[in-house]
């Protein structure tokens, strides 16, 4: 597994807290409910790369029918 990279995020406090009971709620750390929230959105928006170098939404989109 490819080594994570780390930054400093700030964010306002209710949506720290907002965060932290939606993380809670689905049993995940804060980070993992981050990480988890920009990879779904990537994915809907066709950004997130797969390790072909294409977009995971693009196979979906240009495929017969």
């Amino acid at each position: 597994m490819a080594e994570k990279k780390k930054f400093l995020l700030r964010i306002d406090d209710n949506l720290y807290a907002s965060l932290e009971k939606w993380a809670a709620d689905e049993l995940r750390s804060i980070n993992g409910q981050i990480e988890y929230l920009l990879k779904d959105s990537l994915k809907k928006a066709g950004r997130l790369k797969s390790n072909t170098g294409e977009s995971e939404n693009n196979n979906e989109n240009n495929s017969p029918g």
